[in-house]
């Protein structure tokens, strides 16, 4: 009975959930024009509790997306401009000696830093040295921070969104492979079409002042986040995402001759678990109770894009990673 009563609670929160992304797509939508299959994607790695680099061009409005999507959700956010001079307690915080106006005892008392905060915009990220980084990688990964030999927790949920420049590299700090491998996805943002950019100059250049509603509470997103999780999936498609992260690996048993040729090193594990987590996310936030392989598709390119590691013959011949997931899309 217990197990009927949470399916019939569980199709109503589906229910519920589709009518509130419904609703923070209008209001993200009076903001941004375009960009729609990015704002899906940023939607999917908060439910699906993973964080996401956004990679653009700049002029794209890669921060304002990031502080429009923090605006409507009812959440702490807090924005760290990274530096080549940020130091990792500028992050966590630090401590200070303190005197009791009483007893003119002193103690130290943490102070917390810009870390403690449901969604974090991480801006330029790659400007600012791998200490730096790493102190942001500790609270992505295990959702706490080390400060002075104590642990302190960071709630939930907990949502990083880094940005990144493409074309400036001068003066940064390339983000390493096990950094990189702690964002669940990997989004560029693209020009927007000619329609779309008219659209924009419009509202940018008028006295436009969009009112944005608040549209999802703290409790009301961690519900969402653990519906995702208990979202049915079949075999085969758990199968499926496997079978495909496994196919970016070279020198393997099943490994394509094209994959040993062009790629120094595949995706780990970690892919397969957000393949199938973003299925999850992803059909639910269509109204449908357990995912299938094309929810798994949808996912290829953001999931992977930054785990499978090319090697200088592909480079050579211009081959870069998406061309690999699709190549191996087709032969699968």
């Amino acid at each position: 009975m217990d197990n009927k009563e949470t399916t019939i609670d569980d199709v109503e929160l589906v229910a519920k959930l589709n009518s509130t992304v419904a609703e923070l797509k209008s209001e993200i939508g009076k903001v941004i024009i375009g960009q729609e299959e990015v704002i899906d994607n940023l939607l999917t790695g908060l439910l699906a509790r993973g964080h996401c680099l956004l990679v653009g061009v700049p002029g794209l409005a890669k921060t304002l997306l990031i502080k429009t999507l923090a605006e409507v959700l009812d959440l702490k956010f807090n924005r760290i401009q990274f530096t080549p001079d940020l130091m990792p307690s500028d992050i966590t915080g630090t401590e200070i000696i303190e005197e009791d106006q009483v007893t003119k005892k002193r103690s130290f008392r943490f102070i917390q830093g810009p870390i403690f905060a449901n969604v974090i915009l991480a801006d330029e990220i790659n400007r600012t040295p791998p200490k730096t980084q790493s102190a942001l990688l500790e609270a992505m990964q295990e959702h706490k921070i080390t400060a002075a030999g104590q642990t302190y927790d960071l709630g939930d949920p907990f949502f990083v969104l880094a940005t990144q420049n493409p074309i400036e590299q001068e003066g940064t700090y390339p983000l390493p492979e096990a950094q990189l491998d702690r964002f669940m996805f990997n989004l560029w943002l693209g020009y927007p079409s000619y329609e779309d950019e008219i659209n924009i100059i419009k509202s940018t250049t008028s006295d436009y002042q969009p009112n944005l509603k608040k549209t999802v509470s703290t409790s009301q997103l961690v519900e969402f986040q653990d519906l995702v999780r208990r979202v049915p999936v079949a075999d085969n498609v758990i199968e499926y995402a496997v079978k495909f992260v496994n196919a970016t690996r070279p020198n393997t048993k099943n490994s394509k001759e094209f994959v040993n040729e062009w790629v120094n090193w595949g995706a780990g594990p970690r892919a397969s678990q957000y393949l199938i987590l973003s299925a999850k996310a992803k059909s639910i936030m269509a109204g449908r109770y357990t995912p299938n392989i094309d929810d798994v598709k949808s996912s290829l390119i953001p999931v992977l894009r930054h785990r499978i590691i090319p090697n200088f013959n592909a480079e050579a011949e211009g081959i870069n990673s998406v061309e690999i997931i699709k190549k191996i899309e087709e032969s699968i």
